[in-house]
Parts: C-alpha cells; sequence; structure tokens
C-alpha cells in the first residue's frame, strides 16, 4: 500500500479516456448521419434522449444558432481535447477541465446512469498528486523495486491494451487487415478492450410505448412509469447515477417492434399475473390487487411543448397517437 501508482497504469488510464471521448467523435461523423454533418442534432436531442430531465426542456427552446455552436463545441471537446492528455502538465490539467465541464453539462440535461461519472474518474488520472496537494510521507523511502515478474506482466499487458485500442480506433475509419481483424475477433468475447462511441446517428422523433390495462376489452386505464414521458404535466425527473431499467428499454423498444422486443410481450403476460415484481417497477397500479385481463401497448409521437403551450396548459409535452404498439394480450379467448 505504500507504493505508489505505477506510471505505466496511469498512461493506460489515460489511453482509455482518449479512447472514450475520441471514438465517441469519430463515430458521429463516420455514421454519415445527416443531423451530425449539418450541425443540427441537439435540435432532437435534449428531447429524444431516453430520459430527458426538466433543464433538457429549457436547453430544447434556444435557438438554432446555439444548437449549431454546441455541436461544433462538442466535436471539437471529443475530437482534439483528447490529444492533450498526452501533452505536458498544464496543458493535460487543461484538457481535463474541459472534460470535467463537459461530462457536468451532461449530467444537468440527461439521464446517463453512472457513465458521466466513470468518466469523470477516468479524468482525474489526468491530474497528479501535486495538483491536490497530496503529501506522502517518506515517499522514496518507502518504496520497494518492482519484481521483475509483476514489471514484465504490467509492460505485456500495457502492450496488448495499447494495441488493441489502437486498432479500434483504426476499425472506426474502415477495415481492418485480416489479420489484425481476426485478433480483434479474438479478443472480443473477454470485452479487455471495447470500441467506444456514443449517439453515432441521433433520433430524430421520440415514440413512447404506453402500456395499458382492461377488464372489458372496452374501457382502457393506463399503465404509468417512473421516468418514462407518459403523463404530459408531469415534468422530466433526474434519476442517474439510478437507471431505471424498464423505463430506459421502453425507450429503444419503441425504436423497433415488439417482435424484437419478446421482454415487452413477456411484461405485458405478467402485467396479467398481476407480478408483484413488475408492478414494483411502475409509478401506479390502476387496476389494485385485481389484475386486468388484458394489456396492449400504443405507440405515441413526443415532443417538448414550447412557453406558450407550457403557459396555456403546464404540459411539458404534447403528443399524437400513431397506433397499435402492441396487440392484445390476454389469457382469455375473444
Amino acid at each position: 500500500k505504500d507504493r505508489p501508482p505505477s506510471r505505466l497504469v496511469v498512461w493506460l488510464f489515460r489511453a482509455l479516456l482518449f479512447r472514450l471521448g475520441f471514438l465517441s467523435g469519430v463515430v458521429k461523423l463516420a455514421s454519415g448521419d445527416i443531423v451530425w454533418r449539418n450541425l443540427t442534432a441537439l435540435m432532437y436531442h435534449y428531447e429524444t434522449q431516453p430520459l430527458p430531465v426538466s433543464f433538457a426542456w429549457y436547453m430544447h427552446q434556444l435557438p438554432l444558432w446555439f444548437h449549431k455552436i454546441s455541436v461544433v463545441f462538442m466535436f471539437g471537446i471529443e475530437l482534439a481535447v483528447p490529444f492533450l492528455f498526452f501533452a505536458p502538465r498544464r496543458i493535460r490539467f487543461f484538457g481535463a477541465w474541459i472534460v470535467l465541464f463537459f461530462q457536468g453539462i451532461i449530467i444537468v440535461t440527461g439521464n446517463y446512469t453512472f457513465f458521466n461519472w466513470l468518466t469523470i474518474a477516468l479524468a482525474l488520472f489526468l491530474f497528479d498528486d501535486a495538483f491536490f496537494r497530496v503529501r506522502i510521507l517518506d515517499r522514496v523511502r518507502a518504496v520497494r523495486p518492482q519484481g521483475i515478474v509483476r514489471r514484465a506482466g504490467l509492460i505485456v499487458l500495457a502492450v496488448c491494451v495499447l494495441t488493441l485500442g489502437f486498432l479500434q480506433i483504426v476499425r472506426s475509419f474502415g477495415p481492418l487487415p485480416r489479420v489484425a481483424a481476426a485478433l480483434v475477433r479474438t479478443v472480443q468475447p473477454f470485452y479487455l478492450v471495447n470500441h467506444y462511441g456514443l449517439f453515432a446517428v441521433m433520433t430524430t422523433v421520440r415514440r413512447e410505448i404506453i402500456l395499458q390495462g382492461s377488464r372489458d376489452n372496452e374501457t382502457w386505464k393506463t399503465y404509468t412509469l417512473r421516468y418514462q414521458p407518459g403523463d404530459l404535466l408531469r415534468a422530466p425527473r433526474f434519476v442517474a447515477p439510478h437507471q431505471p431499467r424498464l423505463d430506459w428499454q421502453m425507450w429503444f423498444a419503441a425504436l423497433g417492434t415488439y417482435e424484437r422486443n419478446p421482454w415487452l410481450v413477456n411484461t405485458a403476460v405478467r402485467l396479467l399475473q398481476g407480478s408483484s415484481s413488475v408492478l414494483a417497477l411502475l409509478d401506479d397500479n390502476p387496476f389494485g390487487p385485481a389484475p386486468p385481463k388484458f394489456v396492449r401497448g400504443l405507440i405515441y409521437e413526443y415532443h417538448f411543448t414550447n412557453f406558450e403551450e407550457r403557459r396555456d396548459t403546464g404540459a411539458w409535452w404534447r403528443r399524437e397517437l400513431l397506433g397499435l404498439y402492441l396487440p392484445v394480450v390476454s389469457f382469455t379467448e375473444e
């Protein structure tokens, strides 16, 4: 415990932070998504992200020129700032502060569980003991020489991680040579080095699945999730670093069909059974102790309201019914 941290390990964490940031910028451009290339992505982001927060509503109201400048700023952070991580001390600190500022903005405008906090933890490796004014008594005297085996193992690990990380970056720009591609495939099941990249393609339309139950297949009552934008009058809520798994997965399910999300069908079955573990994930249960006989899912297109609509109605959202997402599920035959 008296041994100071290995400089090689510190640099490996900095390299990890580099890949996380740099690849997040690369995938947005490499995807060919037009809204990233014309700098309009943030016009959609705040209302279409999986779990918005109330501050995102205000960000969404800002003018187009602000959103475009923000995208340019973001690309600068993701594509240029990571190279500062390997610069001399003061320049590296500057890069670290930019990362911390950027992650802070994301934290107050969206719910992304503990991802941003892990990124902040990685950014701390860009600082040093002197920055935090940590005094380690008799540091030089307490240092014990590393064993040859330990040092050799660390070097081998560093070479492997850095090589695989470099190949992941190269892969973002085009196909890898056959041998390199085979190497990446071989180690991929072990998740030693991953290919990072966030929001490669921006979702431009927000669709929400609303689950409903009925006892007669005519009068339907709505199940309300705790954090999903269901109730138009309810303000989007902060929930991170917790991840409400049902609310989160409902966002992804709305991007596809119920056939590709069999877990949603199973959820409907559990609602028919009155499963306490599933009901505990909801904000309320409109049927009390007696479960419904029928469950279905409707799909809506949601948009943030504007200042005028909010003033007149008090609503944070407006929505339009698109149709039936999940056909009626029941244990009875009709």
